[in-house]
């Protein structure tokens, strides 16, 4: 019997049913020594399958003992009274039993007691009172002749060789020992000389035997190997020799020129030599000496220090290695040293970026955070590299951007962004940098000329429909907005976006990665390309590992992405402590083609007949046209009253924007209230969420109290993320604090009502921040009274207190201003 293991056996020679590992096994019968089929298995399972019979019986009545030691909480030696006990029990241990010979006596068979007391032990889990060690001894330092000495723990003595075992009279200690060696030699079997040896005290081992050790050869057998102390290992790193900084780093770092790298060998603090680096390279052993110490060569270590130079790296991949600290090579992690210009740059990298102060053109004061983003921008992109600004939204990205472009003042910047936030971008650079100048490069009248600073705003699909013009402009600035829209690295988007030259280049998005690490590596390859290497590389090396939870090459990877890659979440400490903090965005969005048309012919029509009429019809009147006019410019089904199977998706600006919130909202874990004033478009809104997979609420005025109260409880207990809420019936008495968005999907144009519906998340109880979104078709209606409400705030409340009614009494031209819709727009 094996530590830890019962062998099955039959005294008739057959081969035993049953599970465990088949074998052989050497017995001791009244015949003489045989050699029997066998059966192993680890004791824990043995003792349920013992078979009948005078063996089986005996031990099983000693596996009910162990369980009674172990209940009784046993840890090691026995008091007398056990001791006689389980001695009397040995006495009646029949030869079939223990029939297993004692190494080196094969017409022995093992004691009794030792070989129960071992059974016992290793039943309850407990260290063996015997245990073997193997120390390595040199023989000769000039030759590099080694032997492997038997040493024995427990027994008489804590630690004696076993020479010195064998020269007293501990027999029960040496039969332990020699049990012992015998499963070690079965793992290993340059032991298995010990086993008919006299003594069993030492063997000579050569060098494949040595190599075998140094790998773990006897680990399976727990027995531990101790080597000399002088023994030890070459310190093994790459090295990049930077050589004279590049004149122009930017170039550098985009270019193909390639940097030296190659191996460095220390033996403890010291540098080894080329000669002794040749010395290595030659060696044919396992263990060499140097500097008059023993030293531990693999053939890795040798071949690495026969070739020791390594492909040579491009300047972004040298970077890359410089700010890890760490490189791959045939499989193996490597420390990677740098020094010069190089490794001054990993350090201003590093470390906190250099204050710039806010520009003087930009029209609002940035916060703490939103300055350390504009420092943290300056750097990189002041070095020619790229980076990822992943704010949550509603923390400023845009504005970000807009001072960086004013702080740099070195050439015109070009956004490419979702068609939806084209409104949303000129608005924002027209607020907060009034006198630079922006176009739109987008439509049918599209152009370039003349472009030599300010803003270019355009989509991923002019861009991908007509690359060709944009592409001839050299960019000082080249941003990527929501740029999640490339995540796609093969897309023709993402290739298209690639050929757009730009001294520097900026990716904003609010969820860097939605699904896997790939999305965030397309993201990064495009702002600095090269840094994350090949995809398929960057997946087996960093992807797999870090969405498997290996936190030491996770922690690798956080120190090659931390200057590239800024996130900051809301609940950030220090990103607004004076939370809850409420911030408050209009939206434009362009009508589709098809609302175009519903709202010109509407303005022909319903202007002649307000043209018509007067008194009370004429105010009536003026209230249908901006009621038409609004719920075109919400969705044309809602205006057409289009049965509930008709198409939504691609026929409302609005309706885009909301979908490019609520990804972005939702892929954040956040909620978001949505008011309108209409209950039919808050079907046809829930409709289009029920489509998209997108689990909402809807209340009005007709939800009965009780479901209202129980749809609030949902909401609240964050079972649904999007509550759509009819305006009028939702403005106050509800509190909704889950929600730390809000989106006004139309206007009430009051700003009274509105801020009440608002205040469903702003109020006591909220702990996140709130953003507001009001969506606004652009060139319409809408539009002008959004420029009303923003910017003449107090004089809109008193005209616009009663909503429409407020409107019906302007004159017809008056009204006809007001309505028109601006195509410039």
């Amino acid at each position: 019997m094996e530590p830890g293991e019962v062998v099955f056996w039959r005294p008739d020679g057959g081969t035993p049913d049953g599970p465990g590992r088949l074998g052989t096994v050497d017995v001791v019968l009244p015949e003489g020594l045989r050699t029997v089929p066998a059966r192993r298995l680890p004791i824990a399972e043995a003792v349920t399958l013992l078979p009948e019979g005078p063996s089986g019986e005996f031990w099983a009545l000693a596996a009910e003992a162990g369980a009674r030691l172990a209940e009784a909480g046993w840890t090691g030696p026995l008091d007398p009274a056990e001791e006689q006990w389980l001695r009397r029990l040995a006495d009646a241990m029949p030869p079939h039993a223990h029939a297993g010979p004692v190494p080196g006596c094969p017409d022995l068979l093992p004691d009794r007691y030792p070989t129960l007391l071992r059974f016992l032990g290793d039943l309850a889990g407990l260290e063996p009172e015997v245990r073997v060690s193997l120390r390595i001894e040199a023989l000769d330092p000039a030759g590099g002749s080694f032997r492997g000495i038997v040493q024995v723990h427990g027994g008489a003595e804590p630690l004696v060789d076993a020479a010195q075992l064998w020269e007293s009279d501990e027999q029960d200690t040496r039969h332990e020992v020699l049990l012992a060696l015998r499963h070690a030699a079965d793992v290993w079997p340059p032991l298995a000389p010990l086993l008919s040896a006299a003594v069993p005290s030492s063997i000579p081992l050569d060098d494949g035997e040595l190599t075998e050790l140094l790998t773990g050869a006897l680990d399976p057998a727990g027995m531990t190997v101790h080597w000399p102390a002088e023994l030890t290992g070459l310190t093994a790193r790459a090295v990049v020799r930077p050589g004279i900084a590049p004149g122009d780093v930017r170039s550098f770092f985009g270019g193909d020129q390639v940097l030296e790298f190659d191996w460095q060998f220390a033996l403890g603090d010291g540098e080894l030599t080329k000669a002794e680096l040749d010395t290595l390279a030659e060696a044919q052993r396992p263990v060499v000496r140097l500097r008059d110490q023993w030293v531990v060569l693999d053939r890795k270590t040798a071949d690495r220090a026969r070739d020791r130079v390594l492909k040579p790296l491009t300047g972004i991949e040298a970077l890359g290695v410089a700010l890890t600290g760490h490189t791959e090579v045939d499989g193996d992690e490597i420390e990677v040293r740098t020094d010069g210009w190089l490794d001054e740059l990993r350090t201003r990298l590093s470390a906190a970026p250099e204050p710039v102060p806010q520009p003087a053109g930009l029209a609002a004061h940035l916060r703490d955070y939103q300055l350390r983003g504009l420092h943290w921008l300056d750097t990189i992109t002041g070095i020619g590299l790229g980076g990822c600004l992943a704010d949550d939204m509603g923390l400023g990205k845009t504005i970000t951007l807009i001072a960086l472009h004013l702080h740099r003042d070195a050439g015109p910047t070009l956004v490419v962004c979702p068609t939806s936030l084209l409104g949303t971008w000129e608005s924002e650079i027209r607020r907060f940098a009034p006198g630079t100048p922006v176009r739109r490069f987008h439509g049918s009248s599209r152009s370039l000329d003349g472009v030599d600073g300010g803003f270019v705003l355009t989509t991923y699909g002019t861009l991908r429909a007509d690359p060709a013009p944009l592409t001839a402009v050299d960019w000082d600035l080249l941003v990527a907005d929501e740029a999640q829209h490339v995540k796609n690295h093969r897309s023709d988007t993402a290739k298209a976006l690639r050929t757009v030259r730009s001294a520097a280049r900026v990716a904003l998005t609010g969820t860097p990665v939605e699904n896997t690490l790939t999305e965030l590596w397309a993201i990064l390859d495009w702002s600095t390309p090269g840094l994350l290497g090949p995809l398929t590389e960057f997946r087996e090396r960093w992807g797999k590992p870090v969405e498997s939870s290996d936190a030491a090459t996770a922690e690798r990877l956080a120190r090659l992405l931390r200057p590239f890659l800024l996130r900051r979440r809301k609940t950030d400490p220090g990103i607004a402590p004076e939370l809850p903090a409420k911030t408050e965005t209009d939206r434009p969005v362009s009508l589709t083609t098809e609302q175009i048309a519903l709202y010109e012919a509407t303005v022909r029509e319903l202007m002649a007949q307000v043209a018509a009429s007067d008194g009370m019809a004429r105010r009536g009147r003026v209230v249908k046209l901006l009621t038409a006019l609004k719920q075109i410019c919400n969705h044309p089904a809602q205006y057409l009253a289009e049965p509930e199977d008709s198409p939504l998706s691609g026929r409302s600006g609005k309706l885009e924007l909301l979908d490019e919130l609520l990804d972005t909202i939702l892929a954040e874990d956040g909620a978001v209230l949505v008011f309108t004033q209409y209950v039919v478009m808050a079907r046809l809104l829930q409709r289009h969420l029920t489509g998209r997979g997108i689990p909402s609420e809807l209340l009005h005025g007709g939800t009965p109290v009780a479901l209202r109260e129980e749809q609030v409880r949902r909401f609240q207990r964050g079972e649904v993320p999007v509550f759509l809420l009819s305006l009028k019936a939702a403005g106050t008495g509800l509190t909704l604090t889950r929600a730390d968005h809000v989106v006004h999907y139309d206007r009430w144009w009051n700003p009274a009502v509105e801020d009440q519906a608002t205040d469903r998340a702003y109020r006591i109880g909220q702990t996140r921040p709130v953003q507001v979104h009001r969506l606004v078709a652009e060139g319409t209606v809408e539009d002008r009274i959004a420029v009303m409400l923003r910017e003449k705030r107090a004089l809109a409340e008193s005209v616009l207190g009663g909503g429409e009614a407020a409107l019906t009494e302007l004159t017809d031209a008056e009204l006809t201003e007001l309505v028109t819709l601006r195509r410039d727009a």
